[in-house]
């Protein structure tokens, strides 16, 4: 059966396809998405590239496997982040964006904090603890995130697009 001109759905242009990567929705995806993403990247193999050129024994940095912990059983305290309310961010914005604010100021003061200490001068448990601080906000940030989540409400034909989307923006 052949299809007519009344019953053929018409296929979107280059630019419309290239369009949607300029919707708001989008780019938040994409910069979230981000976000989540390099916090893994640094308290991960960044840290430990970083502890390696200074001169960090190997049985230090070994150690530092533990960091990536939080992102591993985040499940425990999701629940915790989906009943509770951050006391001055939730009532102004709302649980969910309080929750991700707060997450994102966390990130801040952690990674200054990483930042700050010197793996090669500092005893390594106060490095550690910093890098357990990144991991534990950024995994913290991704229950908040849930990409699913940001998915919610749109055309079911770009849904696939935003899920692949945040996904790999966090490999960026």
């Amino acid at each position: 059966m052949t299809a007519t001109p009344d019953t053929a759905t018409a296929r979107p242009s280059f630019a419309d396809t290239l369009a949607v990567y300029l919707k708001p929705r989008v780019l938040i995806v994409l910069f979230l998405g981000f976000s989540a993403g390099l916090p893994l990247a640094l308290s991960s193999s960044t840290l430990l590239v970083w502890m390696r050129e200074v001169g960090v024994d190997l049985g230090v940095i070994g150690l530092f496997a533990l960091v990536g912990t939080p992102y591993t059983i985040k499940f425990l305290w999701a629940p915790v982040v989906d009943a509770l309310d951050v006391p001055v961010l939730s009532p102004l914005f709302g649980r969910r964006r309080g929750w991700l604010l707060f997450s994102q100021l966390l990130l801040i003061v952690s990674i200054a904090l990483l930042a700050f200490s010197d793996p090669a001068r500092a005893p390594w448990y106060v490095v550690f603890a910093a890098a357990v601080f990144v991991a534990t906000a950024s995994a913290t940030q991704d229950i908040v995130i849930g990409h699913g989540s940001l998915c919610r409400g749109l055309p079911d034909r770009h849904a696939g697009f935003h899920r692949g989307r945040a996904v790999s923006s966090e490999r960026i």
